[in-house]
């Protein structure tokens, strides 16, 4: 049954609401302490919190100790905090501060009983997306993802790829908008090549000359006519990538081609038809960069018939933990490595890490650890991360299912999945490892 936890001090309206629920395991505390022994005992998804308790029941200064401390050991329980009359402004504090809607009092049984029925909906919801997330496989351009956010660009990326339409992809530097052009490409009907510059990393001197190519003699040094990535890409993709850094006399000749569709080489007077597609990205703002007349607004529109917003590694929960052991994989296979998993503070120093370099610098983290690991997990050292202070866990039985999770997952990842030779490492039968995997609900 579905466990719900009632806090409240009243111990007459704790009988009532005891009573009013039916079809829920209903477990009752008048105080912080009771309420984080029922929420180690029993972990219900799902708790109503009166923020005056014992011995301020007058304030709320309990209540919100409370509140912390469940969100502390237990941050996915959906608390629901009583506000009485008037006091508005701690309602929206415990929801600022964590707690998932609150409801007055005197109170309304009926009205109640929707919000712990909606929490309890919510909760199953997300447990399940959880679940889901755990073993990801490679989705659209080979991007593993666990994210909601990034399954939507995967989405997009997928249902625009067949259109013969411009795409913008924004994002910060690492967030893999290379990835994405190529499966841009991938997708659609287009027979020809792919072909990326980085018009960033090349000197405004030199940019025209590799986008538009250059007849023999056009300029010193130009001992022989070249063609420019724009005709390399003669039916396929070219990938403009940083295309805010193109100088403005630059934006006026693409302007031109996207118009006319044809090109004129330096030095050259021959217009030459060039049918590509063109995909670009920036980790510029370009809106703001048209707004100060910087990037022309009419080249603007002719490149972002569809904007692609890619989040960062940050704004990608659990995707950062998912990656880290596909790298690990990956270099220690390529190097001959020993280096087979994460060490607990390394898991944790990822999940508290912001990624300002997004997937490249978690990768090049990696690699560096593969290398530089001493022994067969890389450490938070090897990271070249600081090891967050542990948690406080929520029990033993907690305790004890992240350490049979990891072994599992460890044991599986050297196995290849095989489940024999997975219960062979773990020292267990069979019929017990596929018990195991069916209550953490692991799929090999």
């Amino acid at each position: 049954m579905k466990k719900l936890l009632i806090v409240e001090d009243d111990l007459g309206l704790q009988r009532q609401l005891r009573w009013a629920y039916e079809g829920y395991e209903v477990l009752t505390a008048a105080d912080r302490a009771g309420a984080i022994e029922a929420l180690r005992a029993h972990e219900p998804a799902v708790v109503t919190l009166d923020l005056g308790l014992p011995p301020d029941p007058d304030g709320v200064t309990e209540g919100f100790a409370t509140l912390a401390d469940i969100l502390r050991l237990k941050p996915d329980t959906k608390v629901i905090v009583a506000s009485g009359h008037g006091a508005r402004d701690s309602a929206l504090r415990a929801i600022a501060e964590g707690a998932w809607d609150f409801y007055h009092k005197p109170i309304d049984i009926d009205a109640l009983g929707l919000i712990v029925a909606r929490a309890f909906h919510v909760h199953a919801l997300e447990a399940e997306n959880r679940r889901l997330a755990t073993s990801a496989p490679a989705g659209v351009g080979g991007i593993i993802t666990a994210s909601e956010a990034m399954h939507k660009v995967l989405r997009t990326v997928e249902r625009v790829a067949a259109a013969d339409v411009s795409v913008m992809l924004l994002g910060a530097s690492g967030t893999g908008k290379e990835l994405l052009a190529r499966a841009l490409h991938d997708g659609s009907r287009r027979k020809g090549a792919f072909v990326a510059i980085n018009c960033a990393a090349i000197p405004e001197t030199l940019l025209e000359s590799e986008l538009f190519g250059h007849e023999k003699g056009a300029f010193t040094g130009a001992v022989k006519t070249t063609e420019g990535k724009i005709e390399a890409a003669q039916g396929g993709t070219l990938f403009l990538d940083e295309v805010g850094d193109i100088p403005l006399p630059l934006q006026v000749k693409l302007l031109r081609f996207l118009q006319e569709r044809v090109i004129e080489r330096i030095g050259g007077r021959k217009a030459i038809p060039v049918d590509t597609r063109i995909v670009c990205a920036t980790h510029r703002d370009l809106e703001a960069m048209v707004a100060a007349e910087t990037f022309r607004e009419d080249l603007y529109y002719r490149l972002a018939e569809i904007v692609v917003r890619i989040p960062s590694l940050a704004e990608r929960p659990g995707d950062a933990l998912l990656l880290a052991r596909h790298f690990i994989a990956k270099y220690a296979k390529a190097m001959g490595s020993a280096v087979n998993g994460l060490a607990p503070d390394a898991a944790a120093a990822i999940e508290a890490w912001r990624w300002p370099g997004n997937v490249r610098e978690l990768e090049n983290r990696v690699k560096r650890a593969v290398i530089m690991a001493e022994g067969k997990k890389v450490t938070a050292a090897d990271l070249d991360l600081a090891a967050p202070e542990a948690a406080e866990p929520l029990n033993l039985k907690a305790v004890r299912e992240a350490a049979d999770r990891a072994a599992i997952a460890q044991a599986l990842a050297r196995a290849s999945g095989n489940i024999s030779n997975t219960a062979k490492l773990l020292g267990i039968s069979r019929p017990t490892l596929y018990d195991l995997l069916k209550s953490y609900d692991i799929h090999a």
